[in-house]
C-alpha cells in the first residue's frame, strides 16, 4: 500500500514551455518554399522574349548604320532631265555640281531640290538617287503667260519672275501695272482677250496706270483708252462702235478714247502725202 502511494507521488515530467512566436516545423518543412513560390510564379518565358526583343531593337539602328557605311560612296554624276526653254542645261548642271563628291546616302535631297528651284525659270524640281553613285533631277519650267512691265514675266500660275533672258518667251501679250495688282490685271486681260478672240480680233496688251486708268492695246496696234471707272461697260461700248463703224478702216485708226458717255473719240493716223499711206 505504501509502495503504491510512493509511486503515485513521483512527479510526472512536464514538457518544456514553448517560446512565444516560435513555429513548429515538421520533419517535411522546406525553408525555400516561400522563395520558390514567388519566383516560380514569374512569367520567365515572356520576360526572356522581351529582353531579346529589346536587344535586337537596339542593334537594328547600329546594324543599319554599319551596312549603309559599308555601301556608301561619293556622288559621282548628276543628270538633269526635262524640256528646257528658258533654263540652260549647263547652268543647271553647274548649280547641281556642288553635290558631286558628297555622300550618296547622307546628302539631303531636299537641299538639292531647294537649290535648283532658286533658278528663275524653274517651277519645280524632283530629285532621286540612282544606285550606285548618281542623282537624277527632273526639272519643270515655269510656263510664261505674258510680259510684265519692263523686266519681268508672269507665269500661268500668276507668279512674277525675273529671268535675264525673258525674251526667249517669244511673242506674248504685254501687261503692266503695280505688282500688288497683278492678279487683277491678269483677270481683266483674260476677259478682254476672250471677247476679242470671239470677234476674230487679236489682243496685244493691257496697262493699268498708278492712278487706276486702263488702256487696251489690240493686235493691230490700236490703243483703246478705258479710264478708271465703268471699265467693262466702256469696253463693251467700244466693241459695238468698232465692229459697226471702225473695223473696215482699222488701218487708219491710231487711238480710240472710250471714256465718253454716248460714243468714242477716234484719233486717226496721219496721212503721208508722199506715199499716200497712213502713218
Amino acid at each position: 500500500m505504501l509502495d503504491r502511494m510512493m509511486l503515485r507521488s513521483r512527479p510526472v515530467p512536464q514538457e518544456p514551455p514553448r517560446r512565444r512566436g516560435a513555429t513548429s516545423a515538421g520533419p517535411d518543412s522546406d525553408p525555400w518554399a516561400a522563395f520558390k513560390l514567388v519566383f516560380g510564379s514569374a512569367p520567365w518565358l515572356q520576360m526572356g522574349l522581351g529582353v531579346v526583343v529589346l536587344v535586337v531593337a537596339g542593334m537594328v539602328p547600329w546594324g543599319a548604320g554599319v551596312v549603309l557605311s559599308a555601301l556608301d560612296r561619293q556622288i559621282g554624276s548628276i543628270q538633269i532631265k526635262g524640256t528646257l526653254i528658258g533654263e540652260s542645261q549647263e547652268a543647271l548642271e553647274q548649280r547641281a555640281g556642288q553635290w558631286v563628291g558628297r555622300s550618296f546616302f547622307a546628302t539631303d535631297l531636299a537641299d538639292v531640290k531647294a537649290e535648283i528651284e532658286q533658278r528663275p525659270w524653274v517651277e519645280t524640281a524632283a530629285v532621286k538617287r540612282v544606285w550606285p553613285d548618281g542623282l537624277v533631277i527632273e526639272v519643270r519650267e515655269k510656263k510664261p503667260l505674258a510680259y510684265w512691265n519692263s523686266d519681268q514675266l508672269i507665269s500661268r500660275s500668276g507668279l512674277l519672275f525675273s529671268p535675264a533672258n525673258r525674251d526667249v518667251a517669244g511673242p506674248l501679250p504685254k501687261l503692266s501695272g503695280p505688282d500688288e495688282r497683278v492678279r487683277e490685271v491678269i483677270s481683266t486681260a483674260r476677259m478682254m482677250a476672250g471677247v476679242l478672240t470671239e470677234r476674230g480680233l487679236g489682243f496685244a496688251g493691257l496697262a493699268l496706270e498708278e492712278r487706276g486708268a486702263w488702256t487696251l492695246t489690240m493686235a493691230n496696234g490700236i490703243e483703246v483708252v478705258l479710264g478708271r471707272d465703268q471699265v467693262e461697260q466702256r469696253f463693251e461700248r467700244f466693241m459695238t462702235v468698232y465692229e459697226g463703224q471702225l473695223a473696215a478702216r482699222a488701218d487708219e485708226v491710231k487711238r480710240i478714247d472710250a471714256r465718253y458717255t454716248n460714243g468714242v473719240a477716234v484719233q486717226w493716223k496721219k496721212l503721208d502725202k508722199a506715199s499716200g499711206k497712213n502713218t
